[in-house]
């Protein structure tokens, strides 16, 4: 049951920074944005490739996977999301605009994957990286590795990262502003069209960070972004639409209730089962939106703290 948490606790780590991802980018330009499949997958083979090239830790590369995948982002912007806007286009059709992005970035990959199997003569449609981690001690007969441990370091530092780029830099607070009131944020002086490019950068590369860690865990494949793109949603809207910190929490509720949830379930029913792991994030985002559609990321938190003794009252 040990290896189980562990490694339940490192994908809903990945799913957590994907997620707030999405969340970014709805937040900032009411985009739902589809693509975030290709931009987790991007990640994996930005990895593989300069593994394949280089040789030495995957997990050199996942600052390289973020920047790719926030490049992805700002090439979908200014192709496509930028005029969209510019047209007054509803969020249904910005929201299908990227899933046409998503199919071509989708083509595009696999023909990258077909020339890499050329080129390197190894099949680049399945590989894993996992082979690589480290593996720090034993506890029991399970291996703990790296990953068990960078992946929730990584989302303690993206926590903290964010909060002080919202709440402390100029451009921060003019991305909340802008954000919470377009029209105030303009008389302001403040440029919309940066804040939308800063907000698909970054929303891109927290989905570059979610597919660095997924990929020390997962094994690599073109439709990897599809496979996960369910419990990236689910947490998202599980969080809460308009809050990045929301996300996150979403993320490990989604990614913990599956894994765990799927392993009792196939203990108890069968391996049959397996086939039917999404239900556990559709019906968790499904029973959120009933009893708390708000999200997470709305539930007054320092009330909660305060309760539960970890914060002190006013």
């Amino acid at each position: 049951m040990l290896d189980v948490i562990l490694t339940a606790l490192a994908i809903s780590s990945g799913i957590s920074l994907a997620a707030a991802g999405i969340t970014m980018i709805y937040m900032s330009t009411e985009t739902f944005n589809f693509a975030h499949a290709s931009m987790v997958a991007y990640a994996f083979y930005t990895i593989f490739i300069l593994n394949l090239l280089y040789g030495g830790s995957p997990y050199l590369y996942i600052p390289a996977a973020a920047i790719v995948s926030g490049l992805v982002g700002v090439l979908i912007y200014f192709t496509i999301n930028k005029w969209l806007i510019r047209a007054g286009a509803t969020m249904v059709t910005l929201m299908m605009s990227t899933l046409g992005a998503d199919l071509i970035l989708f083509g595009a990959l696999n023909a990258l994957v077909d020339e890499l199997t050329l080129t390197f003569k190894r099949d680049a449609r399945y590989f894993l990286l996992a082979e690589q981690d480290i593996v720090l001690g034993r506890i029991g007969d399970v291996n703990v590795r790296l990953i068990h441990i960078v992946s929730i370091v990584i989302v303690v530092i993206v926590i903290t990262a964010i909060h002080l780029f919202l709440t402390k830099t100029k451009f921060g607070i003019a991305m909340r502003t802008t954000v919470e009131n377009p029209t105030l944020a303009k008389v302001l002086g403040i440029n919309p069209e940066s804040v939308y490019i800063a907000s698909w950068f970054l929303g891109g590369a927290l989905a570059g960070l979610g597919g660095g860690v997924l990929t020390l865990i997962m094994p690599g494949e073109p439709r990897i972004g599809m496979v996960i793109i369910v419990p990236l949603f689910a947490a998202s809207i599980v969080g809460g639409l308009y809050s990045v910190f929301g996300s996150l929490l979403g993320g490990f509720l989604i990614g913990l209730s599956q894994q765990i949830g799927i392993y009792v379930l196939a203990q108890t029913l069968g391996s049959w089962i397996n086939a039917y792991k999404l239900i556990i994030p559709l019906a968790m985002m499904v029973i959120t939106l009933l009893v708390y559609p708000q999200g997470l990321g709305a539930l007054p938190w320092s009330k909660i703290l305060e309760k539960l003794g970890l914060k002190r009252g006013e």
